[in-house]
């Protein structure tokens, strides 16, 4: 049983012609021809059922059909790998990210284009929540994401940064007289804070719930800076990042939050085990290394 006979096979029964199917392999029909009827010898089945208007799989087609298609899909992974041993990387790279982090991603991105400018990347934008979910179904193969202290399951991580969620207010606002407040200060409180889906809206109402409250949330926004904007108007305590909050002590009083303390991480994400792909492994290699 040779390759090419599988693969004239698999192109007679998805075109359902041997013409069709001679042109898109790139070979003269009679040649298309005779190489399956050796696979029907050798098999001692016939795959195919010819008639002067159709050709049609046969029950035994039908049972080699997919087995024909996982062998070829083998060969071409196999090629795949060795690409990626030599250098000759291609393929498809599926990235996803937070709306807001300080990590340099444009930068890594354009630096693995130039080494490699025959994989095409695709970037999406959006939630933790919902990457987390592309890397366990494929969609995705690595994202920039927030987690917890426990690292989600169906995934690998690399941690970026680990810092504390903090209360940010007005300085005229009726907290601002404190350094730092417990969390059950913020029940009832109006709160402005990222969506559900996010990491940090996910840690905050994690943390209520054992505190025995629902987060009263006000306002709520995909961008970080627009809740600093909130919170600076009096709007309520916008709830956000550490080192985010502290660069804008001059118009918000940061509030460190205890009992218990609130913690965020920004992690670089992939599916355990690694991407499918070799471009999808070579540049979670990439990254991990840059990060």
């Amino acid at each position: 049983m040779e390759l090419r006979q599988l693969e004239y096979f698999v192109a007679v029964a998805e075109a359902r012609s041997f013409t069709r199917a001679a042109a898109k392999v790139h070979v003269a029909q009679p040649g298309v021809s005779a190489q399956i009827s050796r696979l029907e010898r050798e098999l001692g089945q016939r795959l195919l059922e010819r008639t002067s208007r159709a050709v049609r799989l046969t029950e035994a087609g039908e049972a080699v059909l997919p087995y024909a298609r996982a062998a070829l899909a083998a060969v071409a992974g196999a090629r795949l790998a060795v690409d990626e041993l030599t250098g000759l990387l291609r393929g498809h790279v599926a990235v996803g990210t937070v709306t807001s982090h300080d990590v340099d991603l444009p930068g890594l991105l354009a630096g693995f284009h130039d080494d490699h400018p025959a994989i095409e990347i695709t970037l999406t934008e959006s939630a933790s929540d919902e990457l987390l979910d592309g890397l366990r179904t494929g969609r995705l193969d690595v994202a920039i994401v927030s987690i917890g202290r426990r690292v989600p399951a169906g995934v690998a991580v690399q941690v970026i940064t680990d810092q504390p969620i903090v209360a940010a207010v007005s300085h005229d606002h009726e907290l601002a007289a404190h350094r730092s407040i417990s969390l059950d200060t913020l029940r009832g409180r109006q709160l402005i804070s990222l969506p559900r889906g996010t990491g940090l809206r996910a840690r905050l109402e994690e943390a209520c719930a054992v505190a025995g409250f629902a987060p009263h949330i006000a306002f709520e926004a995909t961008d970080p800076e627009v809740l600093a904007q909130l919170a600076s108007h009096g709007l309520g305590a916008a709830i956000l990042p550490g080192e985010f909050a502290a660069a804008r002590a001059d118009r918000l009083r940061v509030l460190t939050i205890t009992r218990p303390a609130l913690r965020g991480r920004l992690a670089l994400a992939w599916r355990a085990g690694g991407p499918s792909s070799p471009a999808g492994r070579a540049f979670v290699g990439r990254a991990r290394e840059a990060l």
